[in-house]
């Protein structure tokens, strides 16, 4: 399966008795630069330089920390979250992401349209860590919001469905899964920019028909997602190469190895490019 979220250590929040950390969001002593922070670990992901965007965001944790800057370190911790998630590395996460709920609780944002992508994020990390019940959970709290301040057909949605869906196949609730692939991809095809998206979602359906025993139902599904990931529109990037390096096993997986070496050698040579 594919995890089209993949692309994005606390401290003691006790120390001797006492909060270490002020409450108070307005007592900030001054402000981390996020939205640089951000382009730079991207930046250093579209490289597939893990080390380089670990560091990054460590050290801009510890200064958010340092300066009391809550809405900062909560902005880190939301991209550790997935860092942590795709290095499997639990112990970290999971404290990472008591920190972040604990801030979004503080913070008392527990229902904006923002803190539902970040409940979205950490659904999709329970589900990695096998803890389905706690997945399920934040996919539907971040459902809930999203009912609230999103037109149905907003492709916000089609992520969450795409992720949600992982958790229910795990779950055995295959029928419920499919609609949500399903909705999905009738969602992202009214986008022109999500193809790379739109892929993701019929190569994860057609696992799913695989694993309930309907193998002869992925053909078609599987011509689509090669045609959307090779259309000339796509914008060579690293995300691109990220998706292309997810989706070539899928592809060796049913058969297709040309296709599959394809899909490969196009990630390799846009890493190298980066």
């Amino acid at each position: 399966m594919i995890d089209p979220f993949d692309f994005k250590e606390p401290s003691c929040v006790l120390c001797g008795g006492k909060e270490f950390y002020n409450p108070d969001k307005n007592d900030a002593k001054g402000r981390i630069p996020v939205k640089r922070i951000i382009e730079k670990v991207d930046e250093s992901f579209s490289k597939n330089d893990y080390a380089e965007a670990s560091r990054l965001l460590v050290y801009w944790k510890n200064e958010a920390i340092e300066l009391s800057d809550k809405e900062g370190e909560l902005a880190i911790d939301n991209e550790l979250v997935g860092f942590y998630r795709k290095q499997n590395d639990i112990d970290n996460g999971l404290k990472n992401i008591e920190r972040t709920l604990f801030l979004i609780d503080r913070l008392k944002i527990g229902d904006m349209l923002s803190t539902a992508t970040i409940f979205l994020n950490i659904g999709t990390a329970y589900k990695v860590y096998k803890k389905f019940d706690l997945s399920v959970l934040y996919f539907e709290k971040a459902l809930d919001i999203y009912n609230k301040h999103l037109d149905k057909n907003d492709k916000m949605f089609a992520g969450l469905y795409n992720n949600y869906a992982l958790t229910l196949e795990d779950l055995e609730k295959y029928d419920q899964a499919e609609n949500y692939y399903k909705t999905a991809i009738n969602i992202l095809s009214n986008y022109k920019d999500c193809k790379l998206d739109t892929a993701i979602s019929y190569i994860n359906l057609s696992h799913l028909l695989d694993r309930t025993g309907r193998k002869s139902e992925t053909v078609d599904l599987l011509y689509n997602a090669y045609q959307l990931l090779t259309d000339e529109s796509i914008e060579e990037n690293g995300y691109t190469a990220f998706v292309y390096e997810k989706c070539y096993p899928s592809f060796s997986y049913f058969g297709y190895e040309i296709i599959a070496k394809e899909l490969k050698e196009k990630s390799e040579k846009i890493y190298e490019r980066n």
